[in-house]
C-alpha cells in the first residue's frame, strides 16, 4: 500500500505544477475579472432603471402644478420609452461589442438632456418648489443620479481591470488560446464632469442643480470643468449627466 503510494507521488507531483501553471496563466483570473464587469454593468442598468421609475412621480407633479412645461414633460416621456426598450438594452455578452454600448448610451444621453431642460425650467415655479411632493422627487432624484454615478464609476474600473488582465503576461495566453477574450467597453463620460452628481438645493435660489445635457462625447478620464455656484464662484461640483 504505501510503495502504491509513493509510486503515485510523482502523478500527483505532475498534476500540481499542471495546475498551478494553469492557474498562473490567467485560467482563472481571466474569467474572474470577466465576470466582475459584467455584475458592475448589472448596477449600471439597475441604477438607470431607477431613475427611469422616478419619471411618473415627475409626471403627476408637472400635470398638476406647470401646465406650461407639458411639452418637455412630453420630451422626457418619450425619451424615457426610448431608453427603457428590450432592443436598446445592453446583455453581458454585449458588452465587447462598443456600437450596442453607444447605442445604450445615447438613449440614456438623451433622456438625461430632456430631464434637465425639464428640471431647470420648474425651477421658475416657487409654488412647485415648495411643496412636499416636489422636494420628495428631487432627494430622490439626487440619490439616483448619485447612484448612477457610482455604478458607472466600478464599472469602469472593473472593465479596466479586466482590459488590463488580458492584454498582460502571463493571462494573455489563457485569454487568447483557452477564452479567445476581446475587450470590454466602458462607459464613455458625454461631457466633462459628468461623474460628478447634481447637488441638491432646495432653500437658495437656483434650486437644484440638474445635470447638464450631453455634448460632445469626451474621454473618460478627462477633467471636470468647473461650474458657477450661486455666488458667481467656481465650484468643482458639477451636474451628473444620464450617461457618463
Amino acid at each position: 500500500m504505501t510503495t502504491s503510494f509513493v509510486s503515485r507521488l510523482p502523478r500527483f507531483a505532475l498534476v500540481a505544477l499542471a495546475a498551478l501553471g494553469l492557474a498562473s496563466c490567467g485560467v482563472n483570473s481571466v474569467p474572474t475579472a470577466q465576470e466582475e464587469a459584467k455584475a458592475k454593468w448589472a448596477d449600471v442598468q439597475a441604477a438607470f432603471q431607477e431613475r427611469a421609475n422616478l419619471i411618473p412621480n415627475l409626471q403627476e407633479i408637472v400635470l398638476s402644478s406647470a401646465e406650461q412645461e407639458r411639452a418637455t414633460l412630453n420630451q422626457v416621456i418619450q425619451a424615457r420609452a426610448s431608453a427603457t426598450r428590450p432592443e436598446i438594452q445592453v446583455s453581458a455578452d454585449d458588452l465587447q461589442d462598443p456600437a450596442k454600448v453607444a447605442a445604450f448610451q445615447n438613449a440614456q444621453n438623451q433622456l438625461g438632456g430632456t430631464l434637465s431642460r425639464l428640471l431647470v425650467s420648474m425651477e421658475q415655479y416657487p409654488e412647485l418648489k415648495s411643496q412636499d411632493n416636489f422636494g420628495r422627487f428631487m432627494t430622490q432624484f439626487e440619490g439616483s443620479e448619485n447612484r448612477i454615478r457610482v455604478a458607472i464609476r466600478d464599472y469602469n474600473e472593473a472593465v479596466r481591470a479586466y482590459n488590463t488582465e488580458i492584454r498582460t503576461f502571463p493571462s494573455i495566453m489563457a485569454a487568447k488560446i483557452i477564452y479567445g477574450s476581446k475587450p470590454m467597453t466602458p462607459y464613455q463620460a458625454v461631457t466633462p464632469g459628468a461623474e460628478v452628481a447634481p447637488t441638491l438645493n432646495m432653500q437658495g435660489k437656483g434650486g437644484v442643480a440638474a445635470p447638464a445635457a450631453p455634448q460632445a462625447p469626451a474621454a473618460p478620464n478627462a477633467p471636470a470643468a468647473p461650474a458657477a455656484n450661486d455666488n458667481g464662484n467656481a465650484s468643482t461640483a458639477t451636474p451628473a449627466a444620464a450617461g457618463q
